[in-house]
């Protein structure tokens, strides 16, 4: 197995190393490309219709368009308690808060879970953009970890989650590579801190509030050896890239190599600049090496591309969504 494990193709580094190699070569800085708002759509439109192939890349902001933000009232309909006592304002600022005890720890990130990865997106944008593409040949490689290309439909074949997933928990042996579904102690988890469910099924806050620690005995464990786990969140070089990703790596390689030379529309929606070497370089380096290539960008108020490849961009600086549903 693992004589296989290494002839097998690594689509996230390979890729990582060529944005890197080529974003070095990009001269005359960023521009907001050639075409007007309305322009944009219509060649949006025509691009996706007449790829062969389309890679979508997908962000946070993709997310915050489809309602999953970490702030504001949705932060305070599950975390009130934690904001509170510990004073922190997002589930972001909460996965890094040193909490007294354990049993604190992982009660926060039940519920942290269970909102980002249990729990749908208010607004149907992961649908839009699926009843846009299926018919294509596509593949999504994404910095998120929310899972909502899958439960929107989209081929669990053909997505790549680079940094994890939020269903997922590992050892924190980083010699081993191997995670486990945490939905089952997940709902336990939120049931043990006073979450009822409502006539839908999704976990609410009662009136009385509920406890912000879950008892000793349900802090997960490994269940092959009962040591402790960690969230499968790419964090540091202790983040296990199971069979699972490494296939998915292995996949994108493959989609890419099959693709080479055709025309691509490499669609990139709602990536930021925290981690601009797993999509956005390669994206614009993949498209600068391959004249018959295509990149669009989607983003609020981070849409830009390289000069060097504007003749063969365009930047929509509009929520994704908004633009998604107009291209339904």
């Amino acid at each position: 197995m693992n004589r296989n494990y290494l002839k097998q193709p690594d689509g996230y580094r390979e890729t990582i190393q060529s944005g890197i190699e080529g974003v070095r070569k990009f001269r005359g800085g960023l521009c907001k490309g050639n075409y007007s708002y309305d322009q944009a759509l219509l060649k949006l439109k025509e691009e996706i219709e007449t790829a062969d192939a389309i890679v979508i890349g997908a962000g946070a902001g993709l997310s915050t368009s489809a309602g999953f933000t970490y702030s504001g009232e949705r932060f305070m309909k599950y975390f009130s308690d934690f904001n509170r006592v510990y004073g922190f304002q997002d589930m972001y600022s909460g996965g890094f808060y040193p909490y007294p005890d354990e049993q604190t720890r992982w009660a926060f990130w039940a519920r942290n879970i269970y909102v980002n990865r249990y729990m749908d997106p208010p607004f149907p944008v992961y649908q839009d953009l699926y009843s846009i593409v299926r018919d294509r040949d596509y593949f999504v490689i994404t910095t998120n970890v929310d899972h909502c290309f899958q439960k929107a439909g989209f081929d669990k074949k053909k997505l790549f989650y680079t940094q994890g997933d939020y269903g997922l928990f590992q050892s924190t042996d980083p010699a081993r590579k191997i995670t486990f579904d945490n939905e089952e102690w997940v709902m336990k988890a939120m049931e043990a801190q006073g979450f009822v469910r409502n006539e839908h099924g999704i976990f609410e806050m009662p009136d009385e509030g509920v406890s912000m620690r879950i008892p000793e005995e349900m802090l997960p464990k490994n269940p092959l050896d009962g040591t402790e786990v960690i969230m499968n969140l790419r964090a540091d070089e202790s983040f296990a890239e199971d069979a699972g990703w490494r296939a998915a790596s292995a996949a994108y390689s493959d989609f890419l190599r099959r693709h080479k030379g055709m025309h691509i529309l490499y669609l990139e929606l709602g990536v930021g600049s925290n981690t601009p070497v797993i999509i956005k370089y390669p994206f614009w380096q993949m498209t600068n090496d391959n004249p018959e290539a295509f990149y669009a960008c989607l983003n609020y108020n981070e849409a830009f591309t390289p000069v060097q490849i504007k003749e063969r961009s365009l930047c929509i600086d509009q929520d994704c969504g908004e633009v998604l549903k107009l291209l339904k």
